[in-house]
């Protein structure tokens, strides 16, 4: 009897979500977004929701939970009840960085959420002013290499300070870092030419590259990236094995029904794969990624292999 009282309990679960599966969505979908208005995250954010209204039928909404570096949003997301009304676009710093950072966490990036799809990545891109003799990236190391601890570089985040310390790790120099608390700030004073290398978002630097007051001396993405074009990876200018990358991902609160998480993934996925999307998203600074749910978690995974030892390796803390 026991075990046919758990059968039954099962089987009425499984019926339970199927039915509710069918007839989704029946009301307004939220989107939480852990930053601020108005940043990259947030206008791709908002690009997606509009299209994901348009193709299910309903409301989708985009709500702004910003602070402590993305853990509020992700932290309301994680409690949320997991039904498919709630997401969060999660990005690197949430679900990879913030968890080696943070000496306590108000959720586990891994145990509390469903991945649903990488929507994009972006690089990030080594800048200089447009003084510097030096164009290439090659050229930049060897200025480096031949004058060790006086080549100053503007960080404006800590994605930023990581491509510093793993360029440093692989190439052998010793660069001095110049921590600033935004891109405007730190672009500012590269123009200026307060500081003369800097370590920024691919969307960030963009139009300054473009209109000539700025040098892209590499991405790191592993190959050359559309959001800046003719601008070589670092990679292909001789550290093989280098790549950061800034992402978002979709992700929804853990249990929520597997043909939900199928469904949105399907109208992300078919989303990112129009042409135009495309267009629209590469002019906000991402280029479009895609794939299944299973993707995004093993992308996820190997992002925290690979940085959470670099993390701990030069001992960063966000207290």
């Amino acid at each position: 009897m026991t075990l046919f009282r758990i059968l039954m309990a099962w089987a009425l679960a499984w019926l339970s979500a199927a039915a509710c599966a069918a007839n989704y969505p029946s009301k307004p979908i939220r989107i939480i977004v852990p930053y601020q208005a108005g940043q990259g995250t947030d206008v791709a954010t908002r690009y997606i929701a509009d299209q994901l209204s348009k193709s299910l039928g309903q409301a989708v909404v985009v709500e702004n939970k910003a602070g402590a570096g993305g853990n509020i949003g992700a932290a309301e997301a994680a409690r949320a009840p997991g039904d498919g009304y709630t997401f969060v676009m999660g990005t690197n710093g949430t679900h990879v960085l913030n968890q080696f950072l943070y000496p306590s966490m108000p959720y586990d990036s891994e145990k509390d959420f469903e991945p649903v799809a990488l929507v994009s990545t972006f690089p990030m891109v080594i800048l200089a002013n447009t003084s510097v003799p030096y164009s290439s990236f090659t050229e930049f190391l060897a200025e480096a290499k031949a004058r060790p601890d006086t080549v100053n570089v503007a960080l404006p985040s800590t994605t930023a300070r990581l491509v510093l310390e793993l360029l440093q790790q692989q190439s052998g120099t010793h660069l001095r870092a110049v921590p600033y608390k935004g891109s405007g700030t730190s672009m500012t004073d590269l123009i200026g030419g307060q500081v003369l290398v800097g370590i920024d978002t691919a969307s960030a630097a963009r139009p300054f590259v473009a209109n000539g007051r700025l040098k892209a001396l590499a991405v790191t993405s592993r190959g050359d990236s559309a959001l800046l074009p003719g601008a070589k990876s670092v990679a292909a200018s001789g550290l093989s094995d280098f790549e950061v990358l800034a992402w978002n991902g979709l992700y929804a609160p853990r249990g929520t029904p597997a043909a939900i998480v199928q469904r949105i993934n399907a109208e992300v996925v078919k989303i990112l794969a129009q042409p135009e999307s495309q267009r629209r998203l590469l002019e906000l600074g991402h280029e479009v990624a895609g794939g299944t749910p299973e993707h995004l978690a093993t992308f996820a995974a190997a992002e925290r292999r690979k940085l959470g030892p670099l993390v701990k390796s030069v001992g960063l803390k966000i207290d």
